[in-house]
């Protein structure tokens, strides 16, 4: 019998043996303003692949858009000739409704609820099994009721929709820059350490809301990290043929959602994290934690260090990325850099699918408009948990 293994992120897709994202097995659209059909020809590698099929396992299910499942329906009836769900093939979606659900750029919660798998034709034809008891937090029922109740919106709300977190997990505030402090030393108590113990640290994080923190926590952390500082600049060119209107320097600080940092810093053994899907099948996957080894000019020798590849030595090259137009760019330019970042910290929705036994959550302003977001920043751990927040 043959069962394929897929995932709404690249990092869980990685987590699983033979995993692969959504988009890459299903070759589903990246622009649904456009083609909302899956590429996939009946005569193709993959549609022989998909008709042999008997099970496919899709991870994450609530992060992705409906349309992207309701599209790899319509592909799956197409390859089989059969006029019935996903083609008579057993689809087992698997996630939760209480973490994070479809990105809707400056929407609202309604837009999102409007994306949901939970809103689709296909919800209804769903056999529904729910998980009744949460292995990961079965040693503390006290936070696994709180959790709970965080993610189904009943936790007592404060004035201004606020909740209060139990003063057990957090640390006391002072003042902007002390907090932060206490809580990175909470985190990473002593980084020297980390460099003979890489998996100690690939199992710790900081998480929050925005890149922009995450940038300011990460500068803060590599500068403290030991070793010497390697440093690369992307290469930034405009695109259009009128380029005297934008000068190198605006370009070069240019930092967009998923953007390669303009300047990118780096240490021996730093924690860094993919921003790209590069070879999913070989666990080089939009969200996969390497450790860096060994640095050259335009090659970057590092290690996995989280999923079923890890301990895998894989080279990085420097690739071209334009922005999509989402981004809504004035005009149209190209950078080339390492797909990767910082990770010592990262957003929540980054975090989604990685799990981690030591986790640290800054909150320096209102979680969006979704308790979802803070409930999957909660569940982001195993067993062994400490959590900071502020």
């Amino acid at each position: 019998m043959i069962a394929l293994a897929t995932a709404s992120s690249g990092v869980a897709a990685s987590l699983l043996p033979g995993g692969r994202t959504a988009h890459s097995r299903f070759k589903l659209p990246i622009n649904l303003d456009g083609i909302r059909t899956c590429n996939v020809r009946k005569q193709s590698m993959l549609a022989k692949l998909l008709l042999k099929t008997h099970l496919v396992i899709w991870d994450e299910a609530p992060m992705s858009n409906k349309q992207h499942i309701e599209a790899s329906d319509s592909m799956l009836k197409d390859v089989t000739d059969k006029d019935i769900p996903f083609g008579r093939k057993v689809i087992v979606f698997g996630g939760d409704f209480r973490q994070v659900l479809p990105v809707v750029p400056k929407g609202n919660r309604q837009d999102v609820m409007k994306l949901t798998l939970a809103t689709s034709y296909i919800w209804p034809l769903l056999k529904k099994i729910k998980l009744v008891e949460n292995m990961r937090a079965r040693l503390d029922l006290k936070f696994l009721k709180f959790i709970l109740r965080v993610g189904n919106g009943t936790e007592d709300e404060l004035p201004g929709n606020m909740i209060s977190i139990p003063s057990n997990i957090t640390l006391p505030y002072v003042d902007e820059q002390n907090s932060l402090e206490k809580l990175i030393t909470a985190v990473y108590p002593n980084l020297s350490k980390y460099t003979a113990k890489i998996d100690a640290m690939s199992s710790r994080a900081i998480l929050t809301t925005k890149n922009e923190f995450v940038d300011e926590v990460n500068s803060l952390l590599i500068h403290r990290f030991p070793g010497e500082v390697v440093r690369y600049y992307s290469f930034d060119e405009i695109l259009n043929e009128n380029t005297s209107l934008v000068n190198l320097q605006f370009l070069n600080s240019l930092s967009l959602s998923g953007f390669h940092p303009h300047d990118l810093m780096l240490k021996k053994d730093c924690l860094v994290i993919l921003l790209h899907n590069i070879n999913p099948s070989e666990g080089l996957c939009n969200g996969t934690r390497l450790i860096c080894r060994r640095f050259e000019k335009n090659i970057i020798d590092a290690e996995i260090a989280t999923g079923h590849y890890k301990g895998k030595r894989v080279f990085l090259p420097r690739i071209p990325f334009i922005p999509n137009e989402e981004d809504k760019m004035p005009f149209k330019f190209k950078r080339r850099q390492f797909p990767i970042r910082l990770c010592f910290a990262m957003t929540i929705n980054k975090a989604q699918g990685q799990t981690l036994n030591f986790v640290g959550i800054y909150l320096r302003e209102p979680v969006f408009f979704s308790w979802s977001t803070l409930s999957c920043a909660f569940t982001c751990y195993h067993c062994d948990l400490h959590q900071s927040s502020y």
